[in-house]
């Protein structure tokens, strides 16, 4: 199993749209549960720390394999949900690993950018 986690900062001058802007970005993503072959797992959380350094939103999902990942990045319902929040966030960050005691998974490799 390979655990895919993305963490992203969002655009908005004031409070009212930054909050608008992770709603939206938390609905898209949460709209593929179901919809894309391999992603066994999604979980979007929002921060409530306020701390200055921290990220608005996480996404922690995992797939079934690296392939299942793969085919994630290009798969139409995730290259949607990619337009519609593109222009939302002012940083990203993401992280894949392989699960400890995973069986090993298929070899294909590759980035995935939600």
């Amino acid at each position: 199993m390979i655990k895919h986690i993305v963490m992203w900062s969002v655009r908005g001058d004031d409070a009212a749209t930054r909050a608008h802007n992770v709603a939206l970005l938390k609905a898209e993503f949460e709209s593929l549960r179901g919809r894309v072959p391999g992603l066994l797992h999604l979980e979007i959380g929002v921060d409530e720390s306020r701390i200055d350094y921290a990220c608005d939103v996480v996404l922690y999902s995992e797939f079934a394999s690296r392939a299942a990942l793969a085919d994630y990045a290009e798969h139409p319902e995730h290259l949607s949900v990619k337009r519609a929040v593109g222009n939302l966030r002012t940083a990203r960050h993401q992280v894949d690993y392989e699960a400890p005691g995973a069986p090993a998974s298929s070899a294909s490799s590759g980035p995935a950018t939600p």
